[in-house]
């Protein structure tokens, strides 16, 4: 099992920074997709950016420009550095990944980390 954990949410003013980091241990395979998603109380949640296992990047429309997805896979870790933050970007951030073990695909998900940004 492959456990997820979010670190670096908060409370920021809007046009500040935030740097996000998500963790992966336990018995990991080869990691290859890992993606931010982020919701919002009665929302669905929804996709901020992803990166591949060859740090091939994309991301929502709403944060391209702003936000910087990165991987280290020495350290099973990625990041997301959160620029120019709007108040409209405050949600509960959470880590997804997922492994391919021979012909079964794994996926995983952080309990998710709270970003508020004020106006």
């Amino acid at each position: 099992q492959v456990q997820l954990v979010e670190s670096g949410g908060g409370l920021v003013q809007a046009g500040g920074s935030l740097r996000l980091s998500c963790a992966a241990s336990g018995r990991i395979f080869s990691i290859d997709n890992m993606t931010w998603y982020r919701q919002v109380p009665g929302k669905q949640r929804e996709l901020v950016a992803f990166i591949t296992s060859g740090n091939s990047t994309n991301y929502a429309y709403s944060v391209k420009g702003r936000f910087t997805i990165s991987r280290d896979n020495a350290k099973n870790t990625m990041y997301l550095q959160m620029n120019s933050l709007k108040p409209e970007d405050t949600a509960v951030y959470y880590c997804n990944a997922d492994e391919t073990k021979g012909t079964k695909w794994y996926q995983y998900w952080g309990q998710g980390t709270q970003v508020t940004v004020s106006s």
